[in-house]
């Protein structure tokens, strides 16, 4: 079946992760069910884009994100490439498809004095969990790595003599990030709370019954505490990263070591972090410059 094949394809030669995998899975399923449901086609390896245009209408109508669309597109863009590289058909009909416009979304980044608020109501907190907590914070803000990054970290990749971590990113492609002194104590602290707790674990961040730490708990720990300072709408994990690279900016930091230190492919990933820092720099024109009213 060409779904599978194309699936197998992205398992064993992309390496693809298994949730990526699974998102794949649902967006090509669903429009199979829409062909068959709409056209009575019950393969999708010879369609013509006026059904993919029908599918799209019906996931407007649905009041489904244009985003969200665009990922589903998305999908099927590169199904219908991994057709023609298998030589199954000669022609996408997704050639000349352009995506749905979308509203670009401004991330607002926590701000250092909310990171340090958030610091110090930890620092306060001495058992297990409190001293994980921490550490989950110190890690993400530290590092700017993922929140599946963080969760993938075995006690094997924390390397205290060289002062690194090792995280597995997207496409499984390993990174180094160095530690800071002050994550470092954390981590001894950390690590010696947990030689307490009975679990055979592997995994470096682990829960007080001793199971590896899982999405949904990380997102609670950075919601629960950043609420606590932060009237911000959106308190995640993945507004940490971003207030990692939007402070580092800030204080000058080369855009391709930043985009080293996250793990982006490319400078145009890293880019989107640049425009928070556009008003320090503003600040730093304005008292630097001769023609400045300032001076």
């Amino acid at each position: 079946m060409p779904i599978n094949s194309f699936l197998d394809y992205l398992t064993f030669e992309k390496k693809y992760a298994a949730h990526t995998i699974t998102a794949y899975r649902n967006d090509l399923l669903s429009f199979q069910q829409f062909c068959l449901e709409e056209f009575s086609q019950t393969s999708i390896v010879n369609i013509n884009y006026s059904q993919v245009r029908s599918w799209i209408v019906t996931l407007v109508n649905s009041n489904i994100s244009n985003r969200s669309i665009n990922r589903k597109i998305s999908s099927l863009k590169s199904f219908y490439k991994f057709l023609q590289k298998t030589q199954q058909i000669k022609i996408s009909p997704l050639t000349k498809h352009q995506p749905l416009k979308i509203a670009k979304k401004i991330q607002v980044p926590f701000s250092e004095k909310e990171l340090k608020q958030v610091l110090d109501i930890l620092n306060e907190k001495q058992d297990f969990e409190g001293l994980r907590d921490k550490l989950i914070v110190e890690l993400l803000y530290s590092t700017g790595m993922r929140r599946a990054e963080l969760i993938g970290i075995e006690l094997k990749d924390i390397d205290l003599v060289n002062e690194t971590v090792k995280v597995l990113g997207k496409r499984n492609k390993e990174r180094y990030i160095p530690l800071l002194k002050a994550v470092q104590i954390t981590i001894q602290q950390y690590l010696k709370l947990r030689s307490d707790i009975n679990t055979k674990s592997s995994s470096f961040l682990i829960t007080k019954s001793g199971k590896k730490m899982y999405n949904t708990l990380v997102y609670r720990v950075i919601n629960n505490y950043f609420s606590t300072v932060s009237s911000k709408v959106k308190k995640s994990p993945h507004v940490i990263r971003h207030s990692f690279a939007t402070h580092l900016l800030n204080e000058g930091a080369d855009l391709n070591a930043v985009k080293e230190l996250l793990g982006h492919s490319s400078l145009a990933s890293t880019q989107v972090y640049t425009h928070s820092s556009l008003g320090k720099l503003k600040e730093v024109y304005n008292q630097a410059h001769p023609r400045s009213s300032k001076n």
